[in-house]
């Protein structure tokens, strides 16, 4: 890349990002009941904390996993972890609670390094505050992304996995890999959250439920199964 950044493009209805796979370990509930799902709500709570403690309680969990079926070969070796900047522009001495996230997965061995070359240039609303009809969409997080360029003595990651606290719909992440792609057309990229929201059920029976899904762009919109 010759320019010190990579800008982010106008906007515009041209905007069909790919489909992504996903992998998460946690549920969250926001409104169900039962005791597991009063623990996921205290769960997301503490995670939304960015407690580094806590952080690495969990992700030793994670790592347990990559051994079962669930999330093999999801990490590896030459994976690298790029946080997902937070809904602000970065202030000097702030971490987002992905960076955080991603720096313990990187102690555990489940990538090769961490790399934070995506950032915010403009805000967006948070989706947890924002009412369902005013929440960020996909084209909104695109434009508020930017990439750093790369140093040119770096070879380059063969596989990107994109990391976030929680994913609801997945409109983040689906506009995050589109922006990554841009930079990396020949990387597979994918993506991980340590929760992932379940909205539309009644509750949750457990809180460790590991899963390798997709987040699909369909009618203009992102769509995560499961």
């Amino acid at each position: 890349m010759t320019s010190s950044r990579v800008e982010a493009m106008a906007p515009g209805d041209g905007l069909h990002p790919k489909d992504i796979r996903f992998a998460s370990c946690y549920v969250y509930s926001p409104g169900g009941h039962g005791a597991a799902s009063q623990r996921s709500r205290l769960l997301r709570s503490l995670l939304k904390e960015g407690d580094a403690h806590f952080m690495d309680r969990y992700v030793d969990r994670v790592r347990q996993q990559v051994a079962e079926p669930s999330l093999a070969g999801f990490f590896s070796s030459s994976t690298v972890l790029v946080p997902i900047p937070g809904c602000s522009p970065r202030v000097r001495g702030g971490r987002a609670i992905a960076d955080t996230l991603a720096s313990a997965l990187f102690r555990e061995g489940l990538g090769r390094s961490v790399w934070r070359g995506l950032h915010r240039v403009s805000p967006v609303r948070k989706s947890a505050t924002a009412a369902p009809g005013s929440r960020p969409t996909v084209a909104e997080h695109y434009r508020s992304f930017l990439i750093e360029p790369l140093l040119e003595e770096w070879p380059g990651p063969r596989r990107i996995v994109l990391v976030d606290d929680v994913v609801t719909k997945g409109r983040t992440l689906l506009a995050a890999a589109a922006r990554m792609r841009e930079a990396f057309p020949d990387v597979e990229i994918r993506a991980f959250a340590l929760v992932r929201t379940m909205g539309l059920v009644p509750g949750v029976v457990r809180l460790l439920d590991p899963c390798v899904g997709e987040i699909r762009w369909e009618g203009g919109d992102a769509y995560r199964t499961p």
